[in-house]
């Protein structure tokens, strides 16, 4: 074959050009594996199975309406978990943290799917998803924007970082999640303060007097406090100024004592309805014992006094048909698997002076003052 001048300018063109594609197809790949690099995901899978003593219908759905609300977003979540087995939650986050940087970025997602998913954003499987973004004023003012979860309460919207598999009246008072914006900044080592701005309703308000003015501050004990150190307090408030909204007020506490592994906590919550403009108050214990690193024991207990906020259909809320009652649960956790949190839980609630739990046989209406539940709970991390 032969070549003359053209064809090698030609060849050698290709060839240039070709060079130029591999070295722009290269650079976007660093970029992307760059970027892919700085994120990291993780996440877990929650299972349980639960059995609920007493005399179910054998319609479960009127059977699960007279049951305690055990789970997230209210009693609806009994639908399905009584006397069976469940899937909880599975929720797989994504995550780029903020560097050291005074204008650094970053982002959070959480997607979750299950009896139990959070959605801020219309049904949308998200739990979470929000951009990071530091300013430099002050210590630096890190912000969030997007959805979130609620920073009001004792417990959390991650199951299993509570120290109980079901969540506590305290939890259903207040908001599992914002769609808004909130900054957190801190004042000293060991003082922090969060506020900010939210959408009422899952963000189907309008207008400033429909949204959720969010403010928290967090105390941690130093080191230099001895067997205390570690110790917190939180105080937090949601407050709306819609005649149709609620407010939420959260105080809680958690204290180390000078005998290892042992610590107690305490949560009081209140939630104020301003279209009657009456309150209903909770009130926590907690006790935690961690014998050894996989073993630990978990006690919980609660009274519910809501005696000023109007019945719904004659029941409060929480089902307690003159708005008192009492719950408590006790949780053994002991991690055999790698990876693995597995826990068996008891749990007794009590409402005083009626009847509210369960159905009786073919009965569609409550019949015992008292509910009981046994669960077992496998929550894997990855």
């Amino acid at each position: 074959m032969k070549f003359n001048k053209w064809t090698l300018g030609l060849a050698a063109v290709g060839v240039v050009s070709m060079a130029s594609a591999v070295r722009a197809d290269e650079t976007k790949l660093s970029a992307l594996n760059t970027a892919v690099s700085s994120t990291v995901i993780s996440g877990y899978v929650d299972v349980a199975a639960q059995y609920n003593a007493g005399s179910p219908s054998p319609r479960e759905s009127a059977y699960a309406a007279y049951q305690p609300t055990t789970g997230y977003n209210g009693a609806a979540v009994n639908n399905g978990k009584v006397d069976n087995f469940s899937l909880n939650d599975v929720v797989i986050s994504l995550d780029k943290a903020l560097d050291e940087s005074p204008w650094a970025s970053g982002y959070h997602v959480d997607l979750n799917w299950g009896a139990d998913a959070i959605s801020p954003a219309n049904g949308t499987p998200v739990r979470q998803a929000y951009v990071t973004l530091r300013t430099p004023v002050g210590n630096g003012i890190d912000w969030k924007v997007g959805g979130f979860d609620g920073v009001t309460g004792y417990e959390g919207n991650t199951a299993y970082s509570n120290p109980n598999y079901t969540r506590s009246y305290g939890y259903e008072v207040n908001p599992a999640s914002e769609l808004g914006m909130i900054g957190s900044y801190k004042i000293v080592d060991g003082v922090s303060v969060q506020a900010g701005l939210g959408n009422r309703y899952s963000g189907n308000s309008v207008g400033l007097s429909s949204k959720d003015f969010i403010f928290a501050a967090a105390l941690t004990a130093p080191d230099s406090w001895g067997w205390i150190k570690g110790s917190t307090l939180n105080a937090g408030t949601v407050q709306t100024f819609d005649n149709g909204g609620i407010n939420n007020y959260s105080v809680s506490a958690t204290i180390a004592t000078p005998v290892t592994g042992l610590k107690f906590g305490a949560a009081y919550d209140i939630v104020q309805s301003l279209q009657s403009s009456k309150d209903g108050n909770i009130f926590g214990v907690y006790g935690t014992y961690q014998a050894t690193d996989k073993l630990a024991f978990n006690v919980r207990g609660e009274y519910v006094d809501t005696t000023d906020l109007p019945l719904i259909n004659g029941y409060n809320q929480f089902g307690f048909t003159n708005h008192k009652g009492e719950e408590v649960t006790a949780t053994v956790e002991y991690d055999l698997w790698a990876n693995v949190v597995s826990r068996v839980e008891f749990r007794w609630d009590h409402t005083e002076h009626g009847v509210a739990f369960n159905n009786g046989g073919f009965s569609e209406t409550p019949s015992n003052e008292n509910a009981f539940l046994l669960a077992l709970n496998l929550v894997y991390k990855f």
